[in-house]
C-alpha cells in the first residue's frame, strides 16, 4: 500500500481495520439474519460438542454472545465473527509480510477485504467461514515462523491453530494436507518429516478435534455422511470445473480472481526453491483443484467452499500487486477505490431497499430482500389469530430453512419442529418432542399438502388448512405464510 514517512504499512493496516470493521458494524444493524444465519441461532441454541452441518466453533461464538448478551438481535450475534474478521485482517498482513515484506502484506490484508466472499460474508455473517479463514491464517502464520526458527512454541501455536480450523469447519483438513505436500516436496525443509514438532503439532490439532469425532461417533457419523454426500455423482459433466471455477471468479471478485490465479501460478512455476511461497500455492491447491475436479460430476458444489483455498493465495497477489504498483500506481489506486465504491454502493442499495423498499418487483414473493428479513411480526401475528394458546400443539415448519426463520422470530422459549426428511440440526435435537399422536401447526413459506408431508416421512390422521396469515416485515413490506393444523402425527419408522 502506498505509505508516506509517517504512515507505514502496518498502521494503514490498522486504519483499514477501523474502517472495515465500523462498515460491518453498520451493515450488521442495518440487515436481518439470512436463512442460513437463522437457522444457526435457532438450531444451535444447546450446547454440543459437534451439529449436523458443522463442528462446534461458530455456534459456540453466536450462541455465546447471545448467552452474555442476553438477545440474539442480529447486531448482537454477529459481533464475534466481526471481530474475528478484524483480526484475520492482522494476521492477512503478517502473513505477506513474512512472504516479502509488509508493503506486500498491507496490499493483500486490502485485497482480502475488498473480496465479496470474504469481506462480506465472512467478515460479519454467522457462518462457519469466518472462524474458519482466522484459524487458517493463524495456522499459516505460526507455520512459517516455525520452519524459520524450529521452535516448539511455534509448531505448537501452528497445532492449537489448526485444530481450531478444524473445529471450524471440516473443509480446513485439505489446507492441512497442503502442508503435508510441502513438506514432502520441499527439499530444504524435508527434514522435518523426521523430527517430534510437526507430529506433536498434529496430534495437538487432533486432540482439540477429538470432542467433535466423539459426538459423530454417538451420532452415527451423520456430519460425515451429509457433507460427503453432497459431493455425491450424478453424470459426468466436462464443463462442471469451468462453471465451479466460473462461480468461484464472481464471488472473489473476477478482477481479483485472474491475478490471483497468475500470482499462484507463477509461485508453482519458481518452485520449492522459494520455499514461502511454495508453502502459501500447497496451503491452496487442494481446496481449489478438489471441488472443480468434483464439478466433474456433481452439480451441487457450492461455490464458497474453495475459499479457504483463495485466502491462501492472498499473499502472493499481494506480492504481484506491490511490484505492480511501481509500475501502475494510478491503475492500482483506481481499481482499489472503484472496488471499494462498488462493494459500498451495493451495499448501501441493499440495506436502504432493506429498510424503505423502494427497489419495485413485478413479483413481490419472490424479492431477494425477503431472506434478510426477520420475521419478527410472526408472533404478535399468530397471537392476534389465537393460534399460540391451543393446547397440546407445537409449531412446526416443514423445511431446514423455513423452520430456521420461524425458530429465530419464535424465540428460545418455544420450540420450532421441522416436518422434513433433510431436517439438518432440527433432525438431532429440535425433534425431539416429535412423538406418535401429537399435533403441529404448521407454517410455511409454501403450499403444504398432507401427500408432501407423507412423502417426507410424517403422516397425520386429521388435517385442517387455515387461512393464511400476513406477517408485516421490515420496510412496509409483507409476507404470506401458509398455514394448517394436523392432529394424529404418524411417524414413520
Amino acid at each position: 500500500m502506498n505509505a508516506n514517512r509517517k504512515t507505514g504499512p502496518g498502521q494503514a493496516v490498522l486504519a483499514l481495520i477501523v474502517l472495515t470493521a465500523a462498515l460491518r458494524l453498520a451493515l450488521a444493524a442495518a440487515m436481518g439474519l439470512g436463512i442460513d444465519e437463522s437457522y444457526m441461532i435457532a438450531a444451535g441454541r444447546t450446547w454440543q460438542w459437534g451439529y449436523f452441518d458443522h463442528p462446534p466453533l461458530a455456534w459456540w461464538l453466536s450462541h455465546g454472545m447471545a448467552q452474555l448478551a442476553g438477545s440474539e438481535a442480529a447486531f448482537v450475534v454477529r459481533l464475534p465473527f466481526i471481530a474475528l474478521f478484524a483480526v484475520s485482517t492482522w494476521l492477512m498482513y503478517r502473513l505477506g509480510a513474512a512472504l516479502s515484506g509488509a508493503r506486500t502484506g498491507a496490499w493483500a490484508a486490502l485485497a482480502l477485504n475488498l473480496s465479496p466472499v470474504f469481506g462480506i460474508t465472512s467478515g460479519g455473517w454467522v457462518l462457519p467461514d469466518g472462524p474458519l479463514d482466522c484459524a487458517l491464517l493463524a495456522a499459516a502464520v505460526c507455520l512459517v515462523h516455525a520452519l524459520e526458527r524450529g521452535l516448539w512454541r511455534w509448531w505448537l501455536a501452528a497445532g492449537a491453530a489448526a485444530g481450531c480450523a478444524l473445529s471450524s469447519k471440516y473443509s480446513a483438513a485439505l489446507t492441512l494436507a497442503g502442508a503435508l505436500v510441502f513438506l514432502v516436496t520441499t527439499p530444504s525443509h524435508r527434514h522435518w518429516l523426521l523430527r517430534p514438532q510437526p507430529y506433536v503439532a498434529l496430534l495437538l490439532a487432533l486432540a482439540l478435534f477429538a470432542p467433535v469425532l466423539l459426538w459423530n461417533a454417538g451420532h452415527g457419523w451423520v456430519s460425515f455422511a451429509f457433507q460427503g454426500g453432497r459431493a455425491g455423482g450424478e453424470r459426468f459433466n466436462p464443463a462442471g470445473p469451468l462453471t465451479v471455477l466460473g462461480g468461484e471468479a464472481l464471488f472473489v471478485l473476477p478482477w481479483i480472481w485472474l491475478p490471483l490465479m497468475l500470482a499462484w501460478g507463477r509461485a508453482l512455476r519458481d518452485g520449492p526453491r522459494h520455499w514461502r511461497g511454495w508453502l502459501l500455492a500447497w496451503l491452496g491447491a487442494l481446496p481449489v483443484v478438489l471441488f472443480a475436479v468434483v464439478g466433474l460430476w456433481s452439480r451441487h458444489v457450492l461455490f464458497h467452499w474453495a475459499a479457504p483455498g483463495y485466502l491462501m493465495l492472498f499473499p502472493l497477489l499481494g506480492r504481484a500487486l506491490e511490484g505492480w504498483h511501481a509500475r501502475w500506481p494510478r491503475l492500482l489506486w483506481r481499481g482499489a477505490a472503484g472496488t471499494a465504491a462498488l462493494l459500498v454502493l451495493a451495499l448501501g442499495i441493499a440495506a436502504s431497499d432493506l429498510r424503505w423498499n423502494w427497489l419495485p418487483l413485478h413479483d413481490p414473493a419472490k424479492d431477494p430482500a425477503l431472506q434478510a428479513l426477520d420475521w419478527d411480526g410472526l408472533p404478535t401475528a399468530l397471537a392476534a389469530r389465537g393460534l399460540l394458546d391451543r393446547p397440546g400443539i407445537a409449531i412446526a415448519a416443514a423445511g431446514w430453512q423455513d423452520a430456521g426463520k420461524l425458530g429465530y422470530a419464535m424465540g428460545a422459549a418455544r420450540t420450532v419442529l421441522c416436518l422434513s426428511a433433510d431436517a439438518r440440526e432440527f433432525g438431532v435435537t429440535g425433534n425431539a418432542a416429535l412423538a406418535d399422536g401429537g399435533a403441529a401447526l404448521i407454517v410455511s413459506t409454501k403450499p403444504v399438502t398432507q401427500a408432501g408431508l407423507a412423502a417426507q416421512g410424517f403422516t397425520f390422521m386429521q388435517w385442517d388448512s387455515l387461512p393464511p396469515l400476513a406477517v408485516p416485515l421490515a420496510g412496509g413490506r409483507s409476507l404470506t405464510l401458509q398455514l394448517a393444523e394436523a392432529r394424529g402425527l404418524r411417524l414413520m419408522h
